[in-house]
């Protein structure tokens, strides 16, 4: 019990877990958001082929980022949340989103879709994203996104039983720095991560 106590308190001195310290009724709920601008320059749009790409609107996230609430990576397996700090608005909505906007702006104007696209859109190619993990590791010193994604091509039969050839498998290991200790840098990074993934997938359909 006293070997307890000594980590419980351990974990209340780091600046990162103070807040999930206090008492419920006494924490403040502080907002965070992934910004509609991307948190970086924007290079001039490259359509490249020119195919509209439709992006799954089902995209997969894992169960930690499937919640309200922040968290971090503590020890060799533990997620810890981030009590009194939340996201404005839920991330299996809002990477979605994010991701398509930022293909879109590295692509150009009406090339890129999230699906079911409109009617009279003529697909090329569709786009399926899955989020391995998003979380920062336990020196909270940066942000590790692991993704992949499968194109497929809709310009040519795949055989008797569809369209679309075999789908193209692609993948990625991200790291964003964290420059200081904070939960706002903390969702910050999460911005800047979707936004570095945006630019591989577009690079890898080249």
């Amino acid at each position: 019990m006293i070997q307890r106590r000594k980590t419980l308190a351990g974990l209340c001195l780091a600046p990162w877990l103070l807040a999930g310290c206090a008492s419920g009724p006494t924490v403040a709920t502080r907002w965070y958001e992934l910004r509609a601008e991307p948190p970086g320059p924007v290079p001039p749009a490259r359509p490249g082929d020119g195919l509209v790409w439709e992006v799954a609107g089902d995209m997969r996230l894992p169960g930690a980022l499937d919640r309200d609430t922040l968290v971090l990576a503590s020890g060799a397996a533990t997620l810890v949340p981030l009590v009194g700090h939340r996201w404005a608005e839920p991330l299996r909505d809002s990477i979605p989103s994010r991701l398509v906007a930022d293909l879109a702006l590295l692509r150009g104007p009406g090339l890129v879709w999230r699906g079911p696209v409109p009617a009279g859109v003529s697909v090329g190619r569709r786009l399926r994203v899955e989020i391995v993990s998003l979380v920062a590791d336990a020196g909270q010193r940066a942000l590790h996104l692991q993704a992949r994604w499968w194109f497929s091509d809709e310009r040519r039969p795949a055989g008797a039983g569809g369209t679309g050839t075999t789908p193209v498998l692609g993948q990625a290991e991200l790291s964003v720095p964290l420059g200081e200790r904070s939960v706002d840098a903390l969702a910050a990074a999460h911005r800047a991560a979707i936004w570095q993934l945006a630019q591989h997938i577009v690079g890898s359909a080249a």
